[in-house]
């Protein structure tokens, strides 16, 4: 059988989410747990990757065991057993077939901005005080709108067959004294937020015009954007399913 297991973490102390030699990881974390509740050897598999320190509002993983489980019981002993910045929110059981990253449907990602100096959410969004031109951001967002090759916003090291994503939502929010940058696609490559956001903050701040927003996307020359804006101000905080997926509704 196979289960969806949805939770949230805090990605300060975590080299990213997938599991790398000599460092803490959160799959890593949560793979432990797992082992260690249920009583055997046991990988979880994620729906994808988040950075060093990049946080996750809803982060979701599979694992397959041959018996039937409690789901309330062991999300109740994992969250006993991992640490305070991982928290399991729920685990339902999917269809057999089911993959968690290759059927996701969508990805949601939050990019928070404080634009005041903050002696409490200072490690959990990146703080930015120089005057910047919000309409000119969301200008700015809606160019990613007309273009899927987003080669410009990856690292240049990684391992893709393709850099198109389709971008199904972009925008800019002011809240008070913070700004979030909200965006929705069915894929993102490595880097790909944090690059748009710092390349954005150029646009805001007048560094960079809008027809240079455009000449970046076309050149697919990830030297040619802007510096990516720090990990602590990123988020997760959707993954979008087919509601078919699941064995039994929720009630």
């Amino acid at each position: 059988m196979r289960y969806f297991i949805d939770l949230s973490y805090n990605g300060r102390a975590y080299h990213g989410w997938q599991i790398q030699p000599d460092v803490i990881t959160v799959q890593a974390a949560l793979n432990h747990a797992l082992s260690t509740v249920l009583r055997i050897p046991l990988d979880c598999m994620g729906a994808g990757r988040t950075d060093t320190g990049v946080h996750a509002e809803q982060m979701i993983a599979h694992f397959d065991i041959d018996t039937k489980i409690d789901a309330n019981d062991i999300a109740y002993k994992l969250n006993v057993l991992l640490p305070k910045d991982i928290h399991i929110n729920t685990i339902r059981e999917v269809q057999p077939d089911i993959h968690a990253r290759f059927d996701a449907l969508s990805r949601t990602y939050s990019y928070k901005i404080s634009r005041t100096k903050d002696a409490f959410n200072y490690l959990n969004a990146h703080t930015y005080t120089l005057p910047l031109d919000i309409d000119l951001m969301n200008q700015a967002a809606q160019i990613l709108f007309k273009y899927t090759d987003f080669q410009c916003f990856s690292k240049v090291k990684t391992d893709v067959k393709t850099y198109n994503c389709t971008i199904m939502e972009a925008h800019w929010e002011r809240n008070k004294t913070t700004l979030s940058f909200n965006i929705k696609a069915d894929r993102f490559l490595r880097n790909m937020v944090r690059a748009i956001v710092g390349t954005m903050i150029e646009v805001g701040a007048k560094k960079r015009t809008l027809e240079e927003f455009h000449e970046i996307i076309s050149s697919k020359n990830r030297s040619n954007a802007g510096t990516s804006a720090p990990a602590h101000g990123l988020y997760l905080i959707n993954i979008e399913y087919p509601k078919s997926i699941y064995v039994h509704k929720e009630s």
